[in-house]
């Protein structure tokens, strides 16, 4: 089997089929954060990669997005008492293909997962071939982090969407087990608690494996470049243009 990474659409000017959500970082705390926690969400297209660390972070759920193009964000937190930085990087998608041997990822994939101290992978309960995707998904982490423990979720997204269900619960719960880590079934839209105690499960998983040591082993090898922080006022500008063009669509009809 082969992951094909699907490319990311270049966003024209004047489409009106996106939105970009301002997550602006915590200000700056008189107390500097001492631990830096590192996460990469994967998954297949279609799953709610996106809407799930929107959801996260900003308790909000908007449906529509452009393509995903590897956002990384950062935020700073509270974890069991300690203030901590954390950074959540959002990756393009993945879709494997039956009749191709081996297993590709592009590079930007590649260095994400080296880069990242903890791992949320992504299906939906309403996309089998998503579902599908998990298992040499985790087998490409693990031969990316050969040795060593990986903090690792998993995440069956849109469990409001019952009736369109086509992975059943006791089956994402045993290749959770079967993976070595906890199962988790949320919904972006629906149920923001869900979606935070999935995250914060592996933020404290991280933390913990960060104060046991295991946060050096990274030092000195690829490096992720965090990208400049976006102009917040076009963000802005830029979201109250879709939500114009989406109530007079609405209007409209």
């Amino acid at each position: 089997m082969r992951l094909l990474i699907e490319q990311p659409r270049t966003m024209s000017s004047g489409s009106s089929n996106f939105l970009l959500v301002p997550i602006p970082e915590y200000p700056v705390l008189d107390c500097v954060p001492n631990k830096n926690v590192k996460i990469v969400v994967l998954g297949a297209s279609n799953v709610g990669k996106t809407a799930l660390i929107v959801r996260f972070l900003t308790k909000r759920f908007i449906g529509d997005y452009e393509a995903n193009t590897g956002a990384l964000y950062s935020r700073k937190i509270n974890l069991d008492g300690e203030q901590v930085s954390l950074q959540v990087q959002d990756t393009p998608c993945v879709s494997l293909q039956d009749d191709a041997e081996g297993l590709y990822c592009q590079e930007q994939i590649n260095r994400s997962i080296y880069w990242a101290d903890g791992y949320v992978l992504v299906f939906s309960i309403t996309d089998l071939n998503s579902y599908r995707t998990i298992q040499p998904l985790y087998q490409h982490v693990r031969r990316i982090h050969p040795s060593g423990n990986i903090p690792v979720i998993i995440v069956g997204n849109k469990s409001d969407l019952l009736r369109a269900r086509q992975v059943p619960d006791h089956e994402g719960k045993a290749l959770a087990d079967e993976l070595g880590g906890p199962y988790f079934e949320a919904s972006a839209r629906e149920n923001h608690e869900s979606v935070q105690a999935a995250f914060l499960h592996l933020c404290q998983e991280v933390s913990r494996a960060l104060g046991g040591g295991n946060g050096e082993k990274r030092k000195g090898g690829l490096h992720l470049a965090r990208p400049k922080s976006p102009n917040m006022q076009e963000l802005k500008r830029r979201f109250r243009q879709v939500l114009s063009s989406k109530v007079k669509s609405a209007t409209a009809l």
